[in-house]
């Protein structure tokens, strides 16, 4: 069972929490981050979604995930990094490029409040080291190629923010 804490959407914590997979309450909203891993050639580290994924199979995006109850958002997606792709981030190498709330997107009741982390990372990457089984496959690619994917309606939507908003 995942717990998350539950936020105003001004970003104060409530003090409740929510199980995953419930509705989240009405004006209640929980913590994601997107995390993006650049490296010093200016590629990003994508990986492609398992195909038992309930959402999104095969589709590719970046890391990113849930915050879980009592982390803060820099925790989060320094450990999602780790499950997903089996990359140790450093604090440090990061940074915070933006951050959204979002309510409901293409009818679908999302309630959540979206920070977009970019981290620095020249190290070496394998899936040997996840700890999940929700990624098939991960790559470095330059910006064309992961707009070749958007394109193709390969990269989850959701992520369109990337040609726009990510230190390119």
């Amino acid at each position: 069972m995942e717990l998350w804490d539950l936020y105003t959407e001004d970003r104060k914590l409530t003090g409740k929490e929510h199980i995953r997979g419930e509705e989240l309450p009405n004006n209640l909203y929980h913590l994601v981050v997107h995390v993006w891993i650049k490296n010093s050639k200016g590629e990003y580290l994508i990986s492609q979604r398992s195909a038992n994924r309930p959402t999104f199979p095969l589709m590719w995006e970046c890391v990113g995930g849930s915050v879980l109850k009592g982390e803060s958002s820099i925790q989060g997606a320094i450990r999602e990094a780790k499950e997903e792709v089996g990359v140790d981030l450093s604090p440090d190498n990061g940074k915070i490029v933006f951050s959204k709330v979002r309510n409901i997107i293409d009818g679908k009741k999302f309630n959540d409040i979206v920070d977009v982390w970019l981290f620095k990372y020249d190290g070496d990457v394998t899936l040997n080291n996840a700890t999940t089984d929700e990624v098939e496959q991960i790559v470095w690619m330059n910006k064309s190629q992961i707009l070749e994917l958007f394109e193709q309606n390969k990269l989850v939507d959701t992520l369109k923010y990337f040609f726009t908003e990510i230190d390119i």
